[in-house]
């Protein structure tokens, strides 16, 4: 294989499959409070948080994690605040000890924390403005969860790349990615090369999903998955591992998960359904190892056209690419394989994201049906949808496109209308 896309590929897995403590949007609240404090260098007298729609959207419905159950942008900040390790980044709130808590919660009751909706910003956008006995601070985290864009201390710019175009080396890389290449670098990949991160995100968000099952989060999702359905079918037990790690994790549960595309219900989504199919054919670590390559790598192609935070529920794309892992596990080839992909976006693709919550875990559990159903057409069958039906084009690649362009420029609307009726909710 081209050693450029080798190299590149392997970097995006590293730098894209890190752990976070708790749904990532309160997370990078949270951290770009930490960090503001940091740069105040005292205790703040107060601050503001202003934030962007679909931050708004998906801090709204879940519980911060070691927050004693608490909810809302003002509880995330303030615990950023009180006891959070920028450092950590999106483990930052992993030390929170009970009086930090007491602390976060009357301040808040107090008033210390005032939150505002910003329009026109991108849809990551996050700015804290911590103001002291003699002076302020204000950072801003943008496109990306713990990317801190800019830094001003009593009018001095300390740091400013928000005019710079957001064209890092992981953006660069992302522009490879390609469905042949995908699987030709899962096929050619040495284990030892991305075994650190594989084996981790086994690990991590294994741990989550027992954790789930094994006590009523949420709306308990992936245990009533496992109480009323077959069990003894793979098919059960993959959509309720991923279902039960969201549970935990939309309910606060303290446990840090492996991410994909800044998101915990999508790295857990990719994941743990390629682990149970693997358990089930009881295939070697290694094939494991590049059937999870290939999920990851799927599910972040798809997120590079449609962006972080967009209308088009997360989850699909994270399926589409646990599809894409189990048809590997099988030995499917590259055609097939695509035809799981093509299959599962055409049946769910489209799916809105009405903000971090509860119901996540069902939305999980139905991408996954519809890309366990991808899978058995496209590999057991040999049936993909066809060009010219709906959004499906003449290649997968094309066809992640066609989605890729509605998630990202075809719901905005959608996405306006859904942070509209949220707040109408809210304050009614």
């Amino acid at each position: 294989m081209n050693t450029i896309i080798y190299n590149a590929y392997v970097s995006i897995l590293k730098s894209e499959l890190i752990p976070a403590l708790g749904c990532t949007e309160p997370i990078a609240i949270a951290f770009a409070a930490a960090k503001t404090h940091d740069v105040l260098g005292e205790f703040p007298e107060s601050i503001k948080v202003e934030c962007s729609g679909n931050i708004v959207k998906n801090v709204q419905g879940v519980t911060v994690p070691n927050s004693g159950g608490l909810k809302g942008i003002d509880i995330a900040a303030t615990l950023g605040v009180t006891g959070g390790s920028a450092e950590k980044e999106l483990e930052v709130l992993s030390g929170i000890t009970p009086e930090q808590i007491a602390q976060a919660k009357d301040l808040t009751a107090r008033g210390f924390c005032a939150c505002s909706l910003v329009e026109g910003m991108d849809n990551l956008f996050i700015r804290v403005t911590a103001q002291g006995r003699t002076g302020y601070a204000t950072v801003v985290v943008s496109g990306k969860h713990t990317n801190v864009s800019r830094i001003e201390k009593n009018g001095r710019v300390v740091l400013d790349s928000s005019q710079k175009a957001m064209t890092d080396k992981n953006t660069e890389n992302k522009k490879m990615l390609t469905v042949k290449d995908i699987i030709e670098f899962a096929d050619s990949v040495n284990p030892e090369d991305v075994r650190d991160v594989i084996d981790r995100q086994i690990a991590y968000n294994t741990a989550i999903a027992a954790e789930g099952l094994s006590r009523p989060y949420g709306a308990q999702v992936g245990r009533t998955l496992r109480q009323f359905y077959d069990v003894t079918d793979v098919r059960i037990r993959a959509k309720a591992a991923a279902a039960a790690g969201s549970d935990a994790r939309m309910s606060g549960c303290p446990m840090p998960v492996v991410i994909n595309s800044g998101s915990g219900n999508q790295g857990m989504t990719v994941s743990l359904p390629v682990i149970e199919y693997a358990k089930d054919l009881n295939v070697s670590h290694e094939k494991l190892v590049r059937a999870l390559v290939l999920a990851n790598l799927m599910a972040l192609l798809q997120k590079r056209y449609i962006g972080s935070l967009s209308a088009f529920c997360g989850a699909v794309c994270a399926a589409a690419g646990a599809g894409c892992g189990i048809a590997y596990l099988y030995g499917a080839d590259a055609a097939a394989i695509a035809r799981t992909l093509t299959n599962t976006l055409a049946d769910v693709g489209g799916i809105v994201c009405d903000g971090a919550k509860p119901s996540c875990a069902a939305k999980i559990a139905s991408a996954l049906d519809a890309a366990i159903m991808g899978f058995e057409l496209g590999v057991r069958e040999g049936i993909a949808f066809k060009k010219g039906e709906g959004l499906v084009k003449g290649t997968a690649e094309e066809t992640v496109r066609s989605f890729g362009r509605v998630g990202r420029v075809g719901m905005r609307t959608t996405d306006t209308e859904i942070l509209n009726i949220m707040l109408e909710g809210k304050n009614s």
